[in-house]
């Protein structure tokens, strides 16, 4: 299983710092929605540039204009992008398109999705390099929010997926042994006060 840092921070100084901290212990380094927001994808190519062995990943949220989108950020220098599991298959398939011309990879972001199972197979079909069974942090912040419903997807799926949302050192081994690719964790180390630390125990907790 491979381990993945969200960096939700808000500029590109603030994540290239932290990058530099985590980098010898994740194998993706992801760029939040609100950095690439804040920062443009600018902030991507810094981290590549700084980083270039390892996966970087523009979490692009892309709803509508999936080639276009997509292509301008593999031209930054993305590794992966998210298009929303929510999108029409039209937007998903232009985002593969793209994907294919650079050889990177679309990642469908099931945030908000009700019925993750399906959709995962769905987008898969249509190029998804894997599904991202994903909790945004609004949702957590609710009252009864539980990780195992997004396991639980992953299982029944039977697809490649990635979870985000409350991965941390207390989830780590439920979510590997869900058969999850990726482990997302976000707040967990870029929240933590030694961040290195944080990720280096999440590094030792996979098997």
């Amino acid at each position: 299983m491979k381990l993945q840092v969200a960096i939700d921070l808000l500029t590109t100084e603030a994540a290239l710092e932290l990058a530099g901290k985590v980098a010898e212990h994740v194998d993706i380094i992801e760029l939040g929605t609100p950095l690439v927001k804040s920062e443009g994808l600018s902030a991507v190519t810094a981290i590549k540039n700084a980083h270039p062995d390892k996966i970087v990943f523009a979490d692009l949220k892309t709803m509508d204009a999936g080639e276009l989108e997509a292509d301008i950020a593999f031209k930054a220098g993305a590794d992966l992008i998210t298009v929303l599991g929510a999108a029409d298959d039209s937007t998903i398939a232009g985002a593969v398109k793209a994907a294919k011309a650079h050889n990177k990879g679309v990642v469908v972001d099931l945030i908000g999705v009700a019925d993750k199972v399906t959709r995962a197979k769905e987008v898969r079909a249509l190029g998804a390099k894997f599904v991202e069974m994903h909790a945004g942090l609004d949702e957590q912040a609710k009252p009864g929010y539980n990780l195992n419903v997004l396991l639980s997807a992953g299982e029944e799926a039977r697809v490649p997926f990635s979870v985000a949302g409350g991965v941390n050192l207390s989830t780590i081994e439920a979510v590997q042994r869900a058969g999850a690719d990726v482990a997302v964790a976000g707040g967990a180390i870029y929240s933590a006060a030694d961040p290195e630390l944080a990720a280096k125990e999440l590094r030792a907790a996979i098997i």
